[in-house]
């Protein structure tokens, strides 16, 4: 298991990840107004009203008319703003700071913003399928946010990228290395864990959503699997200037050593 925290990725196409941002905003949003601020029996409605529940899709179940919010197809995109707690919400908005600003930079804003979107129902599509007749609401953004990990992968795989492995240890690595590994873990658990309490087969739906639309959805100028190497600042070597190089002129009294901290 890794946590992303920090890529040294800059934009190349766009000024600003705008729509990044207001997802997330959004996101934390709908969270206070529906955890911490919410009574619990406002925070069930909500839940059942905006959560994607296959049963309603797939016409094994019906809402209470007093439950209802939006129509049973808008919940392919409407679960994704729900979290079950602040850790749940805290997980999926730092995956999508790290890796969404350069996804949204290789696709452009609106397009991104359908990206997300589509890929967040991918993942509502695939939980759906696997358990049509399934009443327990599917919740979260983690069906898009594999999608943003996948494009990710195929877009960036040598950007170094810090990131806490097992909780514990940071490390900077190419991207390929957690992102694959990530990736493959999802596959793994949606194989041994299909009716646990996370829904794999979300993430797995996302995942190739994800894979699928960036290559039709990224800006032509964009490549995949770009070779180039960026490197965090922490680990950035810095530079001699010729003047430091030069050996010292005859009788010159030595540099004194100069400690400082990295940029």
């Amino acid at each position: 298991m890794f946590i992303p925290l920090h890529d040294r990725n800059d934009l190349k196409h766009i000024d600003m990840q705008y729509v990044t941002i207001t997802l997330i905003v959004i996101n934390i949003a709908v969270w206070l107004v529906t955890g911490p601020v919410a009574t619990e029996e406002f925070a069930n409605a909500t839940v059942l009203g905006l959560g994607y529940i296959p049963a309603l899709v797939f016409d094994y179940a019906e809402l209470d008319p007093s439950l209802v919010v939006v129509p049973d197809e808008f919940t392919f995109v409407t679960y994704s703003f729900l979290h079950g707690d602040f850790t749940h919400l805290a997980m999926n908005m730092l995956f999508l700071w790290v890796f969404g600003d350069n996804v949204e930079d290789a696709l452009g804003h609106f397009r991104f913003l359908v990206f997300y979107l589509l890929c967040a129902a991918a993942g509502a599509l695939a939980h759906g399928l696997l358990d049509p007749a399934s009443e327990a609401p599917l919740i979260g953004a983690s069906g898009a946010i594999s999608g943003v990990v996948a494009a990710y992968f195929l877009l960036h795989p040598k950007v170094r990228v810090w990131v806490l492995v097992l909780f514990r240890i940071p490390l900077p690595l190419p991207a390929a290395i957690p992102l694959a590994f990530w990736i493959g873990q999802q596959f793994f658990m949606f194989v041994v864990d299909s009716g646990g309490s996370v829904s794999w087969s979300a993430h797995v739906g996302g995942i190739v959503a994800g894979l699928l639309l960036v290559v039709v959805l990224r800006r032509r100028e964009v490549p995949l699997f770009d070779r180039t190497i960026v490197t965090p600042r922490a680990v950035e070597h810095r530079t001699r200037t010729p003047e430091e190089t030069a050996p010292p002129a005859p009788g010159a009294a030595k540099p004194s050593p100069h400690w400082g901290r990295p940029s």
